[in-house]
């Protein structure tokens, strides 16, 4: 019996596209090789922030499944790989995932199956990494079976865009190939735009996180230029933020996290080393944003020797250690590199956190936010979730830096 999805790689990509499928009357089996993940999944629990309990629960009332048997491939009208691809120790791409996908798809790979994958990459990856893979069989993609990238545009935590409602961009191997990839996701994406080929499209999603990862560049570079100036920095984002053209706010932080931000620019950069290009923009604003952790916690420095400390001994606490606000993901955050640079200066760690778990390097969080807040020389609100009281902290904090630009009051410092 055939299966309209398969999903390789339940996560925060995988999952929310097969709620998508699902919900939109398609048969959809999740396939992961992770234990854990299969059976939290089994259990009702999504492990997702964008799929709650209670849409997993009608994903399993339309038929939804998860296993961890690669043979349910051979059952697939479609099957689109959504595994993560991040950085390898020596910084550069890491596609052990997407390589190790494609040799299990391509296994159980039948003739007519559509093969698309969403994981980000490099222009190239598609055709040059996935394609031979899946061909090693005999099975000739465009002649025997439609090929297509897709990036994928998940934004942990966004009520407003989903799936369905984000524009999909599509593309394939051949023509004909794209086609079979805007036909079938037409079936769930309210809007499916079509690229010119497999490269195109994986581009576009490099282009689509790098302009975030520069523009974020350009803001802490000049927060820190108006820190020297004596300017308030807040205040002119404020202020330019009200033109209706022409300019796209951004804010300043101490970094750059999570799965996509740090990481798809150095695709880019790796690619133009191999093609023997130059990204000069991208590349300095890697240096500029790699910068911020340290810059922050020489801000807490300075702020502890006006208050007649030094930062070594001093207790500082940090609020906040996930990527984002209201996001427990903690993958590549720019809070725990500030722990890391604070503590090189000799500071005594503590942190809170609500809604992200322990972070084993970091030690055990605190528990009690209002005795840490009285007891620490210093406090840093990193990440402005939603569970913090901001005027309290401003209350109990004896000396806050607010790296965020969200607590009110004159008496507070701000990044």
């Amino acid at each position: 019996m055939s299966v309209d999805l398969v999903v390789v790689g339940v996560g925060y990509v995988g999952l929310p596209l097969a709620a998508a499928a699902s919900a939109a009357g398609l048969s959809v089996v999740g396939y992961d090789t992770s234990p854990a993940v299969v059976d939290t999944l089994r259990a009702g629990r999504s492990h997702v922030l964008d799929v709650s309990h209670a849409r997993l629960k009608a994903m399993r009332a339309n038929g939804f499944t998860v296993t961890a048997d690669p043979s349910v491939l051979s059952r697939a009208d479609t099957v689109v790989i959504c595994v993560p691809t991040g950085l390898g120790p020596d910084g550069g791409p890491d596609l052990s995932a997407v390589r190790a996908a494609a040799a299990t798809v391509s296994d159980h790979l039948r003739p007519g199956t559509l093969v698309v994958l969403e994981s980000t990459s490099f222009p190239g990856t598609t055709d040059e990494v996935v394609r031979p893979v899946l061909e090693r069989h005999g099975l000739v993609a465009g002649e025997d079976f439609p090929l297509g990238y897709s990036p994928e545009r998940i934004d942990p935590g966004n009520r407003r865009h989903g799936v369905r409602t984000t524009p999909k961009v599509v593309s394939g191997h051949t023509p004909l190939c794209a086609k079979h990839c805007a036909a079938f996701y037409g079936r769930f994406v309210d809007t499916v735009v079509v690229a010119k080929g497999t490269r195109e499209a994986e581009m576009a999603k490099l282009l689509e996180n790098t302009y975030r990862y520069v523009n974020i560049a350009l803001v802490n570079e000049i927060a820190v230029f108006c820190d020297r100036l004596g300017v308030d920095v807040w205040d002119v984002l404020r202020c330019a933020a009200t033109k209706p053209f022409g300019f796209a706010p951004f804010t300043p932080g101490s970094g750059v996290g999570g799965h996509c931000i740090p990481v798809d620019p150095r695709y880019l950069l790796d690619k133009a080393r191999r093609e023997g290009a130059r990204l000069g923009v991208v590349e300095a604003a890697r240096r500029v944003d790699a910068a911020m952790p340290g810059y922050v916690a020489q801000r807490v420095a300075r702020l502890l020797a006006d208050d007649g400390r030094t930062v070594a001994g001093s207790r500082v606490l940090l609020l906040g250690v996930a990527y984002k606000a209201d996001v427990p993901d903690t993958r590549e955050s720019a809070s725990i590199r500030v722990a890391d640079e604070l503590a090189a200066l000799g500071a005594r760690i503590s942190y809170h956190d609500p809604v992200a778990g322990p972070v084993p390097r970091l030690g055990p969080p605190v528990t009690d936010l209002d005795s840490a807040l009285r007891d620490s020389d210093a406090t840093v609100l990193l990440v402005p979730h939603g569970g913090y009281d901001l005027s309290r902290l401003a209350r109990n904090a004896r000396l806050l830096l607010d790296v965020t630009g969200r607590v009110p009051g004159g008496e507070v410092q701000r990044l």
